[in-house]
């Protein structure tokens, strides 16, 4: 069993209301072999949402600031609590993430300027999943899975 992001599997929950539907992770979940999680709807943001990304502050502390300069570390941190006790509790041992995203990303995450550069780093999510032993891939990397 998988936890996969749910904009993957075709939910609108991105802070567009979009989705960005990967076929194969759909199927996954179609077949009962993944479940579908937005760690922002389920700390209980709305969508459509403020644009944000991943900065750290003048302490090193990372924080999820709006493109309008709105702190949502606290929201996406309780989403990435949400996110990992429902693992625990249904006992999955993979995640594929949505890349890039400030809660999902693994590996490479926006950097903060909302211009859409990259930087190396991992999102709220993924980081507290490995963290805990939960191997995270992304959408990028179904063929390793």
């Amino acid at each position: 069993m998988y936890l996969v992001s749910a904009c993957l599997a075709g939910v609108n929950c991105r802070y567009d209301s979009s989705n960005i539907l990967n076929k194969k992770i759909g199927q996954l979940v179609k077949e009962g072999k993944a479940i579908a999680i937005c760690p922002e709807m389920i700390a209980g943001l709305n969508t459509p949402r403020a644009c944000c990304e991943m900065v750290q502050d003048h302490e090193g502390r990372k924080k999820i600031i709006s493109n309008e300069g709105e702190d949502f570390t606290k929201e996406f941190m309780d989403g990435a609590m949400k996110t990992l006790e429902i693992i625990k509790t249904i006992g999955i041992k993979k995640a594929i993430l949505q890349s890039r995203s400030p809660s999902c990303g693994y590996g490479r995450i926006y950097d903060g300027t909302f211009n859409g550069t990259l930087k190396e780093g991992n999102g709220l999510v993924a980081e507290l999943l490995i963290k805990n032993g939960i191997k995270v891939y992304t959408e990028n990397e179904l063929e390793r899975i």
